[in-house]
């Protein structure tokens, strides 16, 4: 069920903004903000010069069991930017436009990024009903590609903990709401590093536009200076 998630960003590190650059059909380099709380402290290089050296909060550790009963965790992501977002399978309202605007960027991605090596991640709000073969039936269903697309369960709390903490997002069950599960209708971007990068209406098709927009940019921005030509 739809709950606008009170996403508890602590601070938006770095304000999105442009700066000139050569990037491909004379798009400007977009430089997203980092997302959660974070640190700065003083470091020395060799030659003793001192400058300010910023550590960004990164999404935690996690090991979930995708939809071919594989253990999927942080290790398989790290490395990589990837989209991510929570559902569950007989959610009656947002979803199935959720899924749908997911599979729809999944193409895109497969269109237009095919080589960045971006993936995606959805994790189920009710693990005790959706178990990996039922995840597997409804991905196939909706038209999901598994070669770059994990749909996760394991234990409640630890999904739970991890929508919380891990990406400041809503996942919890309730008497009230429909389907018996609130959960945050965003998507949200990470970076190679586990940065978060952006939150995005899922439900929403200029949103989920904006963040293939984003992909694209932050794709870009780990290209060397060379290539963004």
């Amino acid at each position: 069920m739809k709950k606008k998630n009170a996403i508890l960003v602590v601070s938006i590190l770095a304000a999105l903004f442009s700066c000139t650059s050569d990037a491909p059909h004379d798009t400007p380099l977009v430089r997203l903000p980092y997302f959660g709380e974070h640190d700065m402290e003083i470091v020395h290089d060799s030659a003793d010069v001192s400058h300010v050296d910023t550590n960004y909060f990164q999404v935690p550790g996690f090991v979930f069991l995708n939809q071919d009963c594989t253990m999927v965790s942080h290790r398989d992501y790290r490395g990589h930017i990837y989209v991510t977002d929570y559902f569950f399978t007989t959610c009656p309202t947002i979803c199935p436009i959720m899924t749908s605007q997911m599979v729809r960027l999944q193409a895109l991605v497969h269109k237009h990024l095919s080589g960045a090596g971006i993936k995606f991640l959805s994790h189920t709000v009710d693990p005790d009903y959706d178990q990996p073969s039922r995840l597997k039936d409804y991905a196939t269903r909706i038209g999901a590609d598994f070669s770059n697309w994990n749909f996760v369960t394991g234990n409640k709390e630890e999904l739970y903990d991890q929508a919380r903490y891990g990406y400041f997002m809503t996942a919890f069950e309730s008497d009230t709401a429909a389907g018996g599960f609130f959960h945050s209708d965003n998507m949200v971007l990470v970076d190679r590093e586990g940065h978060i990068r952006g939150y995005y209406d899922g439900t929403s098709t200029s949103e989920v536009d904006k963040l293939f927009e984003d992909l694209k940019h932050l794709v870009h921005s780990y290209e060397p200076e060379d290539n963004r030509k």
